[in-house]
């Protein structure tokens, strides 16, 4: 569901069935544009029944829904509830207690008929959570797995301090500064006479093509990490000038590349930019 949440989908864990219509209404009045996953297991089984029909009215009423169905060998499971000391949801409300491959073949009678209709079967046996992301990605949005990573992209300037939150800081200082030219103090590297400035170097030319080439090597790496973002900063001493005028260059250099990537200037408390 995390995954799915990381896409913009609105998730709900457990909803019955017979709810689902309402939830569509509901959603109707709202006039919001909006994406629902909806995790349904077998603490719900006593809804089950209630599936089949609330798909007919989803059909009936000419919305598109999309039913993945996740799967698993016995012995995996056995494992997995062996490993995380967790009893099976069936096992509580059982009025004779199974032992748990029992009780995982009376899940899998339960379940059949919620199986037998699923639109996709994914089985997760041999898949660790990057590998069942990355099917996900490719299920709901359509693209290969490096396109699901975001480059978040921020300038700052060293004397407010240096971020925490970055995978990544890139160190722009070597590139001549701006501030001690008397016309261009004033301005800030968003404007065309600083942007210029710093673009007319060749070390500053050099940096950006190797930054822009590892940071587009690298991405895939992440991406089978499970990581959907990637935030790097680039610094100057007071993040006014270089570091923005870097920061917009790059940002550029990966759209081209075609990477995800939005851009903010830390020190000038802008509206980011995708």
């Amino acid at each position: 569901m995390k995954v799915l949440e990381d896409l913009g989908y609105f998730c709900i864990d457990n909803l019955p069935p017979a709810l689902l219509p309402q939830l569509v209404e509901l959603h109707a009045q709202s006039g919001q544009n909006r994406k629902y996953a909806i995790a349904i297991d077998i603490r719900v089984r006593e809804y089950f029944s209630d599936l089949r029909k609330a798909l007919s009215w989803l059909d009936q009423s000419g919305h598109q829904y999309f039913l993945l169905f996740l799967d698993c060998s016995d012995a995996v499971l056995i494992r997995r509830f062996s490993e995380t000391r967790r009893l099976h949801p069936l096992h509580q409300s059982l009025e004779t207690p199974e032992s748990i491959g029992a009780t995982i073949a009376t899940e899998r009678r339960l379940l059949s008929d919620a199986r037998s209709i699923a639109d996709v079967i994914i089985d997760t046996t041999d898949l660790r959570p990057m590998d069942l992301r990355q099917r996900l990605l490719e299920i709901y949005e359509g693209k290969p797995l490096h396109k699901s990573v975001t480059v978040d992209i921020f300038s700052f300037g060293y004397k407010f301090g240096t971020p925490i939150d970055a995978d990544m800081v890139f160190d722009v200082r070597f590139i001549p500064n701006p501030y001690y030219v008397d016309k261009l103090r004033p301005l800030t590297g968003e404007d065309a006479g600083v942007y210029d400035y710093v673009m007319q170097f060749p070390i500053t030319e050099m940096f950006l093509a190797k930054a822009s080439d590892l940071i587009a090597t690298l991405i895939p790496g992440y991406a089978r990490e499970g990581k959907a973002r990637i935030t790097i900063g680039i610094g100057c001493t007071g993040g006014q000038h270089r570091s923005v005028a870097v920061a917009i260059a790059l940002h550029r250099r990966l759209k081209e590349l075609d990477v995800a990537a939005s851009l903010r200037h830390r020190e000038r408390s802008a509206a980011p930019t995708l």
